[in-house]
């Protein structure tokens, strides 16, 4: 047998035997007291599905109808869903962790475009999304790089930092983003673009070398430009949204975080700023949310809305 007829079993068996779990808990949750009379009988809900597994020879029909991923309704439809297949969180970060060490160098430096193509289908393969170092001829000055703490961001006219639902203690800043004000007063406000400076980034606009030759439309390519961001050290990431420009080069920090990405990022130390890996992300539909990329059970790697 082939070490791809190999490999393709043991993870068909894996999603067979996630399957009969999720089968066992959707009845027990639905139908309790069929379940008792089931289990009086010797028999474990959970193991149903093991049946399914007589009927592999059935054909490639049979074995497409139990590969179909389980609906989530609080999972976002994402543009194709992941070939990896993990039974926790832990394992989740693990992989894409692991996969981004191979490729990463030891030290942070500009990725050269096969580290950052490798990373690209890295992250396609494990978190099911298309993110690029490069999207549609735009290239910040590195895709690999130190991020930074920054403070909240002042979402309207008279914005406080005591108006923000969450780690206050960070401050606000004095003055508005790159991009303005996200809305033009508080009554504007609206749970999107809540989530929007909750989850933001700052990147070096200004030091682009065709910044200022190509002003008007790279200022508003990179408004709430979706990226993901990863700590390639626990396999932790986000999708967030350039809102800012900074930081100032003389930090030796390449990125800004909010505090709720460097929160959930776990990428501060001592000096406040690690490396993470940025990415754009190419979603034309805007079919994937903000906010952190997290495992479900149901679906495996998946994306769930910010709450």
């Amino acid at each position: 047998m082939s070490q791809s007829a190999i490999l393709n079993a043991s993870l068909l068996r894996s999603r067979l035997k996630l399957k009969s779990i999720q089968s066992g808990n959707l009845l027990t949750s639905h139908h309790g007291p069929a379940v008792a009379m089931l289990e009086a009988g010797g028999v474990k809900p959970g193991h149903l599905r093991a049946h399914a597994a007589k009927l592999l020879s059935a054909g490639a029909a049979a074995a497409s109808v139990m590969l179909s991923p389980v609906q989530s309704p609080i999972s976002a439809a994402l543009p194709e869903s992941s070939h990896q297949l993990f039974v926790s969180p832990v394992d989740f970060r693990s992989a894409l962790s692991q996969a981004l060490t191979d490729t990463l160098p030891p030290e942070v430096r500009p990725l050269t475009s096969e580290e950052e193509s490798t990373v690209s289908r890295s992250i396609h393969d494990i978190l099911g999304i298309h993110a690029y170092a490069e999207l549609e001829g735009n290239h910040l000055n590195t895709s690999y790089g130190l991020i930074g703490q920054e403070q909240h961001l002042p979402r309207f006219p008279g914005d406080s930092v005591s108006q923000h639902d969450a780690l206050q203690e960070h401050g606000i800043t004095p003055g508005r983003g790159a991009w303005g004000y996200f809305v033009p007063s508080k009554d504007k406000l609206t749970p999107q673009t809540v989530t929007m400076e909750k989850y933001y980034v700052a990147v070096q606009t200004l030091y682009l070398p065709d910044w200022n030759a190509r002003l008007s439309y790279l200022r508003d390519w990179y408004k709430y430009r979706k990226v993901v961001v990863i700590n390639p050290h626990n396999g932790r990431a986000v999708v967030a949204v350039v809102a800012d420009s900074g930081p100032a080069a003389w930090t030796g920090k390449h990125f800004g975080g909010s505090p709720e990405v460097m929160e959930y990022l776990r990428r501060q130390d001592g000096k406040s700023r690690g490396p993470v890996v940025m990415f754009f992300v190419d979603d034309p539909e805007n079919r994937v949310p903000l906010g952190p990329l997290e495992y479900n059970l149901e679906q495996g790697p998946a994306l769930l809305s910010a709450q």
